[in-house]
């Protein structure tokens, strides 16, 4: 009996490094950041496509540290799906969230910080964060 290659470790790595390669030469991602080319900063961005494969792979910690808006992002959509289903399961609409103008805010604050805190550091203390999370 053949075991399908989403049935190993080995092959789901395989899998999502096939699909990641697919969007970035249909999407042509891998180019430099203009904002980083231009002006030698992190734009507000940076680390998202990295922290969207750590998450794919497992990999939560290293997925906060690549950007934690991703994250929290993944931790909201689940919130907000069990949150509609429990609404939905025990005929209780008042136990779905629906709290999207605080998700929002506190994602574009998490941006925020993010951006803030990875170019002091790279300007006031010289430490280069992303290539220090490969």
């Amino acid at each position: 009996m053949t075991r399908l290659i989403w049935q190993t470790d080995q092959g789901s790595n395989e899998m999502i490094n096939e699909v990641f390669g697919f969007i970035k030469k249909l999407l042509g991602i891998g180019m430099p950041c203009a904002f980083h080319s231009l002006t030698g900063l992190y734009c507000p961005g940076c680390g998202g496509t990295r922290a969207v494969r750590e998450l794919l792979y497992g990999n939560l910690r290293m997925s906060f540290q690549y950007h934690p808006l991703v994250l929290y992002g993944a931790a909201v959509v689940l919130l907000e799906v069990v949150s509609w289903g429990a609404s939905r399961i025990f005929h209780r609409p008042w136990l779905h969230i629906r709290r999207y103008n605080l998700f929002i805010l506190i994602g574009a604050g998490i941006v925020v910080a993010n951006w803030l805190y990875k170019n002091y550091m790279l300007v006031f203390r010289g430490v280069d964060l992303l290539p220090l999370l490969k």
